[in-house]
């Protein structure tokens, strides 16, 4: 009977023990803590034998001291989720905080012509000012004269007081801007084609950026956009356009640096074709070396391209600050190649609007684009009446 008693308290020590040893080592299993911000951690596994351990039930079957994983700890490939993309602006939000700004920027232009026209004697003094007003602002010398002889007239026969001469001066200026002009973007795809633009201007005047902007404002207006890199002389350029693609999720054709435009212009319409796209818009290099060598390159840009669409709009982009310079630009373009409308940069923080008449008045062809400030939505369809509004200091709805 001892000796009984005797292996039952071995017995109970050696269970004991056992017992002691899995809690142990059940201890030491803990699920590994990952960081999110890199890779899945994993763990090899320190011994792989698959000896069942008495009394652990189920769990004999996991291999000794491998770490318990989840379905979310499991081994698999690592996805980047892509870059979001960017909602644009609405057109008519656009429209609206571009004539806000143009009404701060601008309004210095229309207050200053309207304190000389409600004057109580509107002297030859006075009429000199005015015109040194508008040329100030880069109205042009014969727009101005123009302008001066149609308020001398109405000034005396309808009188100088209060709200009259903001009447007449709005009507005037309106004219002057001639909101006849078809601005509208001929984009529309044609026989199953897309529509192409091909954006042209001097390096620095916001080029670039501006067909990342016009991408923007086709995308809100649900059209499919691929863009053209063909401005291949400036790495920079063809890197920014692609951003701006990005952004708003749209294709970027591109070539290597110092590769011929007219290749990318091509390769660019091609995939716009193949694609379905809505438009193709092409960003060309700005060199501004000779106006022979303008001329061979936007003229081969054009050629090659219309070997498979016609090319539906040809946008010159200007600096609204630059001031005759620009206009000697926007003449040198005008006799190299075909411009059917422009698109005015730079508009905020200067007093220059007066350009939007001497370049239509250059050129003979309607502004159809401005652009005021670096945000992404700063650029909108230039409207005459807003644009008068705005010089004159009030807002239009």
């Amino acid at each position: 009977m001892e000796y009984l008693w005797l292996i039952i308290a071995v017995a109970v020590v050696l269970v004991g023990g056992i017992a002691g040893l899995v809690a142990t080592r059940g201890r030491g299993r803990s699920t590994p803590t990952l960081d999110r911000e890199g890779p899945p951690e994993v763990v090899a596994p320190a011994d792989t034998e698959t000896e069942a351990e008495p009394g652990v039930g189920d769990d004999a079957a996991v291999p000794r001291d491998t770490p318990t994983r989840t379905v979310e700890d499991a081994d698999l490939p690592t996805i980047e989720a892509p870059a979001p993309v960017e909602k644009p602006e609405s057109t008519a939000s656009r429209l609206v905080r571009l004539r806000q700004r143009l009404a701060r920027s601008q309004s210095p232009l229309g207050r200053g012509l309207l304190a000389l026209l409600s004057r109580d004697v509107i002297d030859e003094d006075t009429w000199e000012e005015i015109e040194d007003i508008l040329l100030t602002a880069d109205v042009g010398v014969a727009p101005t004269q123009e302008l001066v002889d149609r308020l001398r007239t109405r000034v005396k026969v309808e009188g100088s007081t209060g709200a009259s001469v903001r009447d007449i001066l709005r009507e005037e200026l309106v004219t002057l801007v001639d909101p006849t002009l078809d601005r509208a973007l001929h984009v529309d795809r044609a026989d199953g084609k897309p529509g192409v633009v091909l954006v042209v201007g001097v390096n620095g005047t916001g080029k670039t950026t501006t067909v990342g902007k016009l991408a923007r404002v086709l995308v809100a207006e649900d059209k499919d956009v691929v863009l053209g890199a063909a401005d291949t002389f400036r790495a920079a350029a063809t890197e920014q356009l692609a951003t701006w693609g990005e952004r708003v999720g749209v294709p970027t054709v591109r070539g290597p640096e110092g590769s011929d435009p007219a290749s990318v212009a091509f390769e660019a319409v091609k995939a716009g074709i193949e694609q379905e796209a809505d438009v193709v818009l092409v960003d060309t290099a700005g060199r501004l070396q000779n106006k022979a060598g303008l001329m061979d390159e936007l003229g081969k840009v054009k050629r090659v391209v219309e070997k498979q669409t016609p090319v539906s709009e040809v946008l010159l982009v200007l600096d609204a600050t630059t001031g005759q310079n620009g206009m000697t630009q926007a003449r040198v373009f005008g006799e190299v190649v075909d411009v059917t409308g422009i698109v005015l940069t730079k508009l905020d923080g200067s007093a220059k609007g007066g350009i939007v008449v001497a370049v239509q008045r250059e050129l003979g062809v309607p502004v159809k684009l401005v652009g005021i400030g670096e945000g992404g939505d700063d650029l909108a369809p230039f409207d005459p009446e807003a644009f008068v509004d705005a010089l004159l200091g009030a807002e239009s709805a």
